[in-house]
């Protein structure tokens, strides 16, 4: 192999990329700061874990993960890492020089066979660079003793290792210098259970789902910002937005930081609230002021990281989606863009969505979109948070994707392209 890492022969490789999505799932460390990504590929006849072989030779996998790479795995994950899940079939083909190796961990799924070739083929990969993950591990076996050696992390699937049998291999794992990542965290409960069992990295949506807290209350800047969104629904006039803005210095401060980053485009710096206000327009605002909820200082740490994420990417996917099924209705994009980042505020504020949507005016198809999952936008919220639980939602995706007429090549740029647009407003909104 090359120093870089061989070049895929596309005479004998074509990258065929039929009826497959792409859903990440984060990994987060011990302050819930966000280390990582694992990235999930699914299909037509994916089982959970991975997709059939075509007929290529190469997995349908292997296929997937080279074009998302061309298409810019940068794209997907941001500054994060990757792991990707890799079998003895893709661990044998030239995918890797697409991948950038010191972000990439490849995930050795459960049915890997460390047979002499395989083992040499890891080292081989080591030696580029790469590291690796057990995946599937539940216990010493002979498998386990021959892969150990290379792995650097290994991950622990919390619903399926005996919770008694947790505390001793995580211990023994520790002792052999491995950085333990627990797998199916998706309640608050579980991630605490994991922690003081000494997990080094968490892996689920447990910081996605809603947890309603009695007696809780919005920060005072929380507040002014959803007054200001009040008022930016409502059509309230310009000077009292503007009004409204100067009264909070953190929200005036927050709203100048974010109206001059790259993602608004403005092609001059921006010093002042009125131009901000002029600038951004009624619909631009809405959108940051949504945004900033999510990166409100007062809460603002290391646990409001993959959540802002979450909201951002799943907003302007959504946006994106309904940019190409109605395609020229700018105002029907902007709605979609509402119902993404709004979905996910039951969980940024501890309230029931009912509460919220009393709270802040949405039109009907809004309301109905966030509190039963109805209509179009309904669909379309249905959609992504189908894409972003990958693992478990696989038969739901395809057919809707099918109906909507949306290919896998497509519905891949597209997710890329929402990754790729929530990473830039993270790093300037946190």
């Amino acid at each position: 192999m090359t120093d870089t890492a061989a070049s895929l022969d596309h005479a004998n490789y074509p990258l065929r990329v039929r009826d497959f999505y792409l859903g990440r799932q984060p990994v987060l460390d011990r302050n819930q700061a966000l280390y990582g990504y694992e990235l999930l590929f699914r299909g037509a006849g994916t089982s959970a874990r991975q997709g059939e072989a075509d007929e290529t030779g190469l997995s349908a996998t292997a296929a997937v993960i080279a074009h998302a790479a061309q298409l810019g795995l940068a794209r997907a994950i941001g500054d994060a890492t990757c792991f990707l899940n890799v079998d003895a079939e893709v661990l044998a083909s030239d995918i890797f020089a697409f991948l950038p190796r010191d972000r990439t961990i490849l995930e050795i799924v459960s049915d890997v066979v460390p047979d002499d070739d395989l083992l040499a083929r890891m080292r081989a990969l080591e030696g580029h660079g790469f590291r690796f993950a057990l995946d599937g591990v539940d216990g010493d076996s002979l498998r386990l003793q021959r892969l150990l050696p290379l792995a650097a992390f290994v991950k622990l699937d919390l619903r399926s290792v005996p919770p008694a049998q947790l505390p001793n291999l995580v211990r023994r794992l520790h002792g052999m210098e491995k950085t333990v990542v627990a797998e199916k965290v998706e309640t608050r409960d579980t991630y605490q259970a994991a922690m003081n069992l000494g997990f080094d990295y968490f892996q689920g949506y447990y910081f996605a789902r809603p947890s309603v807290l009695g007696g809780r209350k919005l920060s005072p800047s929380q507040l002014a910002v959803v007054d200001l969104m009040n008022l930016v629904m409502s059509d309230a006039d310009n000077a009292a937005i503007e009004k409204a803005v100067k009264r909070d210095v953190t929200l005036a401060l927050n709203l100048l930081r974010l109206v001059n980053t790259p993602a608004v485009g403005a092609t001059q710096r921006i010093d002042s609230v009125s131009q901000a206000l002029l600038v951004l327009g009624r619909r631009q605002l809405q959108r940051w002021l949504q945004i900033m909820l999510y990166a409100e200082p007062a809460t603002r740490g290391h646990n409001q990281t993959p959540l802002l994420m979450l909201a951002t990417t799943r907003g302007r996917l959504m946006e994106l989606l309904a940019q190409r099924l109605r395609p020229g209705q700018r105002a029907v994009a902007d709605i979609a863009f509402t119902v993404g980042i709004m979905s996910l505020m039951d969980v940024l504020f501890g309230i029931p969505m009912t509460e919220i949507v009393e709270q802040i005016p949405v039109s009907d198809e809004v309301r109905q979109a966030l509190v039963g999952r109805a209509g179009f936008f309904g669909e379309l919220l249905k959609l992504s948070e189908s894409i972003e639980q990958a693992d478990e939602n696989t038969e739901l995706v395809l057919p809707t994707l099918k109906e909507l007429q949306i290919s896998g090549d497509d519905m891949i740029e597209l997710e890329m392209s929402a990754f790729q647009w929530s990473d830039s407003v993270v790093r300037y909104a946190i």
